[in-house]
């Protein structure tokens, strides 16, 4: 997993706005500017916000990327809920479970 690489591409498509701007005209080609892995890149193209959560993204980060992306908060907050569900615990980073991994 590549977490850093791809709260990289979040944090800048949040603070950029011609990162923001490529990733809207084609948010698969904007993944593979960074070394994300399959999982990763098709969860940022999506976007993927339940599995972002599970793949560890920084609850900050993902807050301002579900917002630029059209998500309202409860929309934002439903789709992390549906991503523990649907994906498990998260994996890595901060809010991860010690112990826990897939």
């Amino acid at each position: 997993m590549s977490l850093y690489a791809l709260q990289k591409a979040i944090y800048e498509v949040n603070r950029d706005v011609n990162a923001m701007t490529r990733y809207r005209a084609n948010p698969p080609a904007f993944a593979e500017g960074y070394e994300l892995t399959v999982e990763e890149a098709a969860a940022l193209s999506e976007p993927d916000i339940g599995l972002l959560y599970v793949l560890g993204v920084n609850g900050q980060l993902l807050m301002h990327f579900a917002a630029a992306c059209g998500y309202e908060w409860n929309a934002y907050i439903d789709a992390m809920k549906h991503g523990l569900e649907v994906h498990g615990p998260v994996r890595e980073g901060l809010y991860a479970k010690k112990g826990v991994r897939r």
